[in-house]
C-alpha cells in the first residue's frame, strides 16, 4: 500500500450513496431511501477511502449524544482488499469516536477482528424472513405514526437507544415510502413499528412494544398492507424469546445474523420489548 496515494476524509451526502451501494452489492439490502437519514444522525460521521482519488473503502462512525456512537459501513471494494486499505479507514473511524462506548452489528467473519480492536460480544441479532399480506385490517388502538407529536415518538424510543437519536429519528420517521403506526394503552404510547422498501422487499425496523400481544399486533398492522408475493424482514435480538416466538409463528425463517458488539458495558436497554432492531448500520 502506497500511503501517498491514499487518503481517508469526511464523505459527502452524495457520496454516502456510494457507501450504500456497496453495501448492496455486500447482500446487505439497505433500505431504499436510508440515505437521509443516515447522514442527518452525524454528517461527520461517514468516512471515505480514496486511493488515487478512486473511493475504495467506507465506514460510518455515527455519534449519538457524548458518550456512545455506533460503527457500520465497514466495506473495502473487493478488488482492493487484502491490502491493509481496510485497517487504515478503521482506525480513522475508531479515532474519530475515542472516549465513547462504540456498538456494532458484526458480520460473523469479522467478529474475531472486532475483538483484536476492544470489542465484546453482547448478543446475537438473527434476521428472519418472511411474506407479506394477511388478514389484519385495523386495531382500536394502533394509530398512524402522523397522527402523532414527533415528539412522543422520540421520547418513547428513548427508552431502547442508549443517547439522544433525534436528528436521525426526525428524518427515519418520515421516510419516504415508509409506514409507521402506534399503539395506545391507556392513553399513552406503548410501541411503535415503521416498515420501509429496500433493495430487495421490506423491511420492519423498528418494532419496540411494551408487551408481545402488542408487538403482535403492530406487526400483523405492518405486514398487513404488504402483497403477499413480497418478502418481509426482521431483525430482532436473539435474547429475546417472545420476539423470536413472534417470527416463528408467521413461518418467518433465519436467514442471517450479526453479533451485538461493544466496547465498553453493554448499555441497559430492555431487550424483552425490542421486537425489531431499528437498523444494523446505525444502531
Amino acid at each position: 500500500m502506497n500511503n501517498e496515494t491514499y487518503t481517508i476524509r469526511t464523505m459527502r451526502r452524495e457520496e454516502l450513496d456510494i457507501a450504500i451501494q456497496w453495501a448492496a452489492d455486500e447482500g446487505w439490502n439497505p433500505g431504499l431511501h436510508d440515505a437521509d437519514s443516515f447522514y442527518a444522525a452525524d454528517p461527520n460521521g461517514f468516512l471515505i477511502g480514496l486511493l488515487n482519488d478512486e473511493p475504495i473503502a467506507c465506514i460510518s462512525v455515527v455519534k449519538y449524544g457524548d458518550d456512545f456512537g455506533f460503527l457500520g459501513f465497514y466495506i473495502v471494494k473487493p478488488a482492493y482488499r487484502g491490502n491493509g486499505y481496510g485497517i487504515v479507514i478503521w482506525n480513522a473511524g475508531l479515532r474519530y469516536l475515542e472516549g465513547r462506548n462504540i456498538g456494532l452489528d458484526g458480520v460473523v467473519d469479522q467478529q474475531e477482528n472486532y475483538k483484536k480492536s476492544g470489542f465484546k460480544l453482547a448478543y446475537r441479532n438473527i434476521r428472519y424472513q418472511g411474506q407479506g399480506g394477511n388478514d389484519f385490517l385495523t386495531h382500536p388502538d394502533i394509530v398512524p405514526l402522523s397522527d402523532l407529536h414527533p415528539q412522543t415518538v422520540i421520547v418513547y424510543d428513548a427508552q431502547f437507544f442508549p443517547a439522544d437519536r433525534a436528528s436521525f429519528l426526525n428524518i427515519w420517521l418520515t421516510q419516504t415510502d415508509s409506514h409507521g403506526w402506534g399503539i395506545l394503552k391507556d392513553g399513552k404510547l406503548a410501541g411503535y413499528g415503521i416498515i420501509r422498501p429496500c433493495r430487495a422487499g421490506y423491511k420492519i425496523g423498528p418494532l419496540f412494544a411494551d408487551d408481545a400481544e402488542l408487538a403482535e399486533a403492530l406487526f400483523m398492522m405492518l405486514t398487513s398492507g404488504i402483497p403477499p408475493s413480497e418478502t418481509v424482514y426482521l431483525d430482532t435480538p436473539e435474547r429475546n424469546k417472545t420476539a423470536v416466538s413472534l417470527a416463528e409463528k408467521y413461518g418467518m425463517t433465519v436467514v442471517f445474523e450479526t453479533a451485538r458488539m461493544y466496547t465498553a458495558q453493554e448499555p441497559d436497554i430492555p431487550l424483552d420489548r425490542v421486537f425489531g432492531v431499528t437498523t444494523f448500520e446505525l444502531g
